[in-house]
């Protein structure tokens, strides 16, 4: 992956509306002790399938992330036509477990908010919050099926979470 940030993408009102409810959730997460990231999973029709925050440091879960816990919360109650058609927005960069699981739901478009390069400002100042250096589109180019990734996106709102969240412990 470059060590460059990626130019930010304009966003239509529909999509600016879902990511903004991804980082109001982000914010939850941060309030929680939680690293702060969230998602929601909207339908074409502009239905909420599911929402989730990273929890890890609620529940000890480290697969906690605000994806796959949304991905998970999706369960069994969709079809696979629902899912293809659904949107996914995210208010940072699915790293390469959250990828995988978005590839494994079938959920057919990816929005997200920061990037990972811009996280890794953040995330380099912790030793333990390393991430392999892999975009999330690599993953779903590896994918036999249409995986659409939007981002970044509100770049400064989605930032915001992060500012002073990724301090060196002393």
């Amino acid at each position: 992956m470059s060590n460059t940030p990626l130019d930010e993408v304009q966003l239509n009102d529909t999509d600016a509306k879902y990511l903004r409810q991804a980082i109001e959730l982000s914010k939850r997460a941060r309030a929680g002790n939680n690293r702060p990231f969230g998602a929601v999973i909207i339908s074409k029709d502009g239905q909420l399938l599911s929402e989730g925050f990273n929890n890890t440091a609620e529940t000890g879960d480290i697969t906690g992330h605000a994806e796959t816990s949304a991905v998970r919360n999706l369960g069994a109650k969709y079809d696979r036509t629902t899912l293809e058609n659904a949107t996914i927005y995210s208010s940072g960069e699915p790293c390469v477990m959250c990828a995988g699981s978005i590839f494994w739901s079938g959920v057919g478009r990816v929005v997200f908010g920061i990037d990972a390069v811009r996280l890794r400002v953040f995330r380099g100042q912790v030793a333990t919050a390393k991430d392999v250096e892999l975009s999330c589109r690599d993953i779903f180019k590896s994918s036999p099926h249409d995986i659409e990734c939007i981002g970044p996106a509100l770049v400064e709102e989605s930032t915001q979470p992060h500012i002073g969240f990724w301090v060196a412990p002393k």
